[in-house]
């Protein structure tokens, strides 16, 4: 995708993509978690095309980040394409949790850090059912093959716009769109904790994972990481087992 026409034809073809799923679906509208990041970005850009009756909820949790830069650059992306914004605070819901399973376990680090996303799930699905709406996904191409995502969180959706493309791509389609400095120039974060990047968490940069999965050249030590994270990610992309 080197030339603006394409990446606009692009837009277009995935713009009905999203028109035909909501009228499949006959919902009413669509709903996003607005992060404040680069992939839900561009999803909230593309289901606002699609759909006027497109929300997109800012879910700050914990995170200082949550509340600053994330919710700032949400706020800037919902007005620069006037996309219908709320707030929901998780923040208590979370600690709510975290204080009932005290009483039966003792949570690791990863397991808390996985609340925040199934909690903003759990929010997404809860409005969708309440106003007939429907869940836009936000994942990337190259989370998924590292499965750098929360099963039943960021990765439960009924539908996902940009699944296909590689953070590369999603970074030329937000400068086609114009989409505020901010978001683009920031670190990719999952904004799990204050301080996280995906890049220092996974130990590989996109660029190199894009390489990859291009199929160009890329360092040894980083193959590794990269094959280590798909593999033990395997049950995150496949159907939950069933008997029968």
């Amino acid at each position: 995708m080197t030339k603006n026409r394409e990446i606009q034809q692009e837009i277009s073809q995935r713009v009905e993509f999203i028109r035909t799923i909501v009228s499949k679906a006959k919902a009413d509208g669509i709903v996003f978690g607005n992060s404040g990041g680069k992939d839900s970005a561009l999803v909230g850009i593309l289901c606002k095309m699609a759909c006027e009756n497109t929300l997109g909820v800012i879910m700050p949790c914990e995170s200082k980040s949550n509340y600053n830069q994330d919710k700032e650059d949400a706020e800037a992306l919902a007005e620069c394409f006037h996309i219908e914004t709320r707030v929901v605070d998780l923040t208590q819901a979370k600690k709510a949790l975290v204080d009932a399973l005290e009483i039966t376990t003792q949570t690791t680090a990863s397991a808390l850090a996985n609340i925040a996303p199934r909690l903003r799930m759990t929010t997404l699905y809860a409005i969708a059912a309440s106003e007939n709406r429907i869940v836009a996904g936000t994942g990337n191409r190259s989370e998924t093959y590292m499965g750098y995502f929360t099963k039943w969180g960021d990765g439960a959706y009924d539908f996902n716009p940009i699944a296909d493309l590689t953070v590369t791509e999603i970074y030329e389609f937000l400068r086609f769109l114009n989409v505020p400095r901010s978001i683009i120039e920031k670190a990719p974060s999952a904004g799990l904790f204050d301080g996280q990047t995906d890049e220092n968490e996974m130990g590989v940069s996109y660029e190199s994972i894009d390489k990859y999965l291009l199929g160009l050249e890329v360092e040894e030590h980083e193959r590794q990481i990269i094959d280590r994270y798909h593999l033990m990610s395997v049950h995150k992309r496949e159907k939950p087992s069933v008997f029968g």
